[in-house]
């Protein structure tokens, strides 16, 4: 009697056409991400890997991929470039690791909105609506390498929210294409609200195909770096430059003593000791902003017009939001970091509450953005000296107790990263719609642990 074929070995016999990765090393490469960033999610997320890897390269292999799999009951976990912090893409229920950077196409740009599918970068994205006098409204540091999927089913936001706000804001994304996980796969159309039922549930609810965003306007971005003796002048200057509408602007970050002094890169434009604001503007913009530069007191180090960036293709943007904190990483490893968010109007006694109270131990990177109300705020992604896990809980809960809302980045479960730990309703309904089967990277969502909640 024959002994029964393995599913992943009947995968690989009834699809060998598909471009199957077989080296075991360069499946256990594809099944981590960045969670080592986080001294906790690596040690609970080491050796976690696919029993199989795959890149498709039309939806024709997807749908055959998902239809085989639903039938055997093998678990799919989507990868776009493995950039995200929390293991959203590392399999901890092993099954088949799909990696969609080979599903990489720019479809069309028209009316101020770009479709693409969903393994493109950001950065090819960016380069195929450039033309049309079209960029992103909000990318991570990653946006060279990181995917459109990614930053959709992982990602938050990023540089530009300084204006448009997070990803999930409405009208930032417009419509998109997912297929059901299924014996006989479906593919629908989202729009509107529907369409950001999947995101930032780390692909545990659909599979997206295709993505269409609302994009901004191309300007000739200044890219300065402006220096200040003390906290406060840098605070208030940042705080001021967030709020002058006039000024158009890209991103602003603020790094309190002593972060600049970990970004060796930059060591000739930031004396040691120095508070530092990283600053993208307009260059129409630049007189307005050097009055406020003037006004608090600041020293522009550095300062690079669009065409000089282009040339050197180095920018500052990959000096912010979780950069720096890989900057400082390369320095000392024992770094690690949080991810705070502050209450409108309160976020300049709140940081500096927390620099008094945390100060030396969790050292202040702010970023300044529109909340999902477009209320101008920051969100901080602090530098920790880690020493114990326990006591990061415990800084963790001096945010809490202060009123700083804490997004957990050391946990690889859905829920216990968010500040609310909900799901919303939508949410579990697009779960039973296009997974019925729990296939989609298990064991990353408390809700659906047991099977989809009724």
């Amino acid at each position: 009697m024959n002994a029964p074929v393995h599913p992943i070995e009947q995968l690989h016999a009834e699809l060998p056409g598909l471009d199957w990765v077989t080296d075991e090393g360069r499946i256990a490469r594809l099944s981590q991400d960045f969670n080592w960033y986080s001294p906790v999610l690596k040690r609970q997320l080491e050796g976690k890997s696919a029993a199989a890897a795959v890149r498709p390269r039309n939806e024709d292999e997807i749908h055959a991929l998902v239809g085989l799999c639903a039938r055997l009951r093998i678990p799919i976990t989507v990868r776009g470039s493995g950039t995200g912090n929390y293991g959203q893409c590392v399999p901890v229920q092993g099954g088949v690791l799909l990696d969609m950077s080979g599903y990489n196409a720019f479809l069309w740009a028209r009316n101020g909105a770009a479709r693409a599918q969903a393994g493109i970068r950001l950065w090819d994205l960016e380069k195929a609506t450039r033309d049309q006098g079209l960029e992103l409204r909000c990318m991570p540091s990653t946006y060279r390498s990181a995917t459109l999927g990614g930053l959709y089913g992982g990602g938050f936001g990023g540089i530009g929210s300084i204006n448009y706000g997070p990803l999930g804001s409405r009208g930032n994304v417009l419509g998109l294409k997912a297929m059901t996980i299924e014996e006989n796969p479906q593919v629908i159309e989202l729009r509107g609200p529907e369409a950001l039922a999947m995101h930032h549930v780390w692909g545990t609810n659909g599979l997206v195909l295709e993505i269409e965003l609302a994009m901004a306007p191309v300007h000739d971005w200044l890219e300065a770096i402006v220096t200040f003796a003390t906290f406060d002048d840098a605070l208030d200057f940042a705080d001021a430059l967030s709020r002058a509408p006039g000024i158009v602007k890209k991103e602003l970050a603020f790094m309190a003593a002593p972060v600049p002094d970990y970004i060796k890169q930059l060591a000739d434009y930031l004396p040691a000791g120095c508070h530092a604001c990283i600053v993208l503007v307009a260059e129409q913009s630049e007189p307005a902003y050097l009055e406020l530069v003037a006004q608090f007191r600041g020293t522009v180090t550095y300062r690079k017009g669009a065409a000089e960036v282009a040339a050197g293709n180095r920018t500052l943007l990959e000096y912010t939001w979780n950069h720096t904190t890989l900057h400082a990483m390369r320095v000392d490893k024992s770094i690690t970091y949080l991810q705070s968010a502050f209450i409108p109007g309160q976020h300049l006694e709140q940081v500096r509450r927390m620099e008094k109270l945390l100060g030396g131990e969790a050292l202040m990177h702010c970023e300044f953005i529109r909340n999902m109300d477009g209320l101008m705020t920051c969100t901080a992604l602090q530098l920790v000296r880690f020493t114990t896990e326990e006591r990061l809980q415990e800084i963790m809960k001096i945010h809490r107790d202060n009123g700083v809302r804490i997004n957990d980045p050391h946990v690889f479960i859905v829920e216990d990263g968010r500040a609310n730990g909900d799901l919303a309703p939508a949410v579990i309904d697009t779960k039973r719609r296009f997974d019925p089967h729990n296939l989609l990277n298990p064991g990353k969502v408390r809700a659906w642990a047991q099977g989809i909640p009724k």
